[in-house]
């Protein structure tokens, strides 16, 4: 700190105040991502031109990729649950690799469900935060829910600037009655069942990971697809019982990501994460939370 004198009144020169760190880029279409994101055409999955082996990449901070070679086919679609083969390449070595095999787009078979008669809720109406039919993160269920099947389609952004299992990558949870979360975020390529098989050094726990309870279960399979790609979950939930103030049933929950079954009527001892620490409720909203990434979400609708 440097002291300067005018007349003889002796100031502090303060030292400058640094410039706040830039927010990462973050692309919200693909059309654009297409135009402005270098190799972003090479993300996503492939399978073999000869032979039963299938492939995912994944674009890297440093601008390489994270590849995941899997036996059989994708997971989800033959894969024979052998160990993944987990690789970090440039865009240089990935391109020859891609030579033998077709890129793929899979849709999941719920996409584009319309709500039923029956539904309880149905998109736009009973939900806070949408706009022009999209729901940003943040939004919820305007109305209480007990035991209901949910149906949800979902798009993660593409934000290379940090890498898959960062939490700060497309962030996002279904969180009901603000106890359970079913966690959202781009772990595409990722290898969850042994996270130290990853080419790549995960970030964060792989019970924070795309589709698992958080922080309490594992999905049975990784089903993420690419960021920027449409996405569902399909929920069936029943919550927890009461007689009185005495809980005499959990809470359980069956989860379908991209149409796979990832959660098979899993019993919820209590909440999930930070979930845990609250009361248990027979019923509540359900929150699409905001995690301060650009998660949105359409075609939501509840049946009980």
């Amino acid at each position: 700190m440097k002291l300067f004198s005018i007349g003889s009144a002796l100031l502090f020169a303060l030292p400058a105040l640094a410039a706040p760190t830039p927010a990462p880029p973050t692309w919200t279409d693909a059309a654009t991502a297409e135009k402005e994101v270098e190799h972003f055409s090479m993300i996503g999955e492939y399978v073999a031109k000869a032979g039963k082996t299938a492939l995912q990449a994944n674009l890297l901070a440093n601008g390489e990729f994270l590849v995941a070679i899997y036996q059989g086919g994708l997971p989800g679609d033959g894969w024979d649950q052998s160990n993944i083969d987990s690789r970090k390449m440039p865009a240089a070595h990935l391109t020859p690799l891609l030579a033998g095999y077709a890129k793929v787009e899979r849709k999941s078979p719920t996409l584009g469900i319309p709500a039923p008669k029956n539904a309880v809720l149905k998109f736009p109406d009973g939900f806070t935060h949408v706009k022009d039919g999209i729901m940003s993160a943040g939004g919820q269920t305007t109305k209480d829910l007990g035991a209901f099947h949910m149906h949800l389609e979902f798009m993660l952004p593409l934000k290379p600037g940090d890498n898959p299992t960062s939490q700060k990558r497309g962030n996002s949870g279904i969180y009901i009655f603000n106890n359970y979360e079913i966690q959202i975020l781009d772990s595409f390529a990722v290898d969850y069942r042994n996270p130290a098989n990853n080419a790549l050094k995960p970030e964060s726990s792989n019970l924070q990971w795309c589709g698992a309870l958080y922080k309490t279960k594992l999905p049975d399979v990784n089903m993420s697809y690419p960021p920027l790609r449409w996405q569902t979950y399909d929920i069936d939930f029943k919550p927890p019982e009461f007689d009185g103030e005495t809980k005499t049933k959990n809470a359980r929950v069956t989860v379908r990501l991209n149409g796979v079954l990832i959660h098979d009527d899993f019993e919820l001892k209590t909440g999930t994460g930070n979930g845990a620490k609250k009361p248990q409720l027979a019923k509540g909203p359900v929150f699409f939370q905001n995690h301060a990434n650009p998660v949105v979400f359409r075609n939501v609708w509840v049946t009980e």
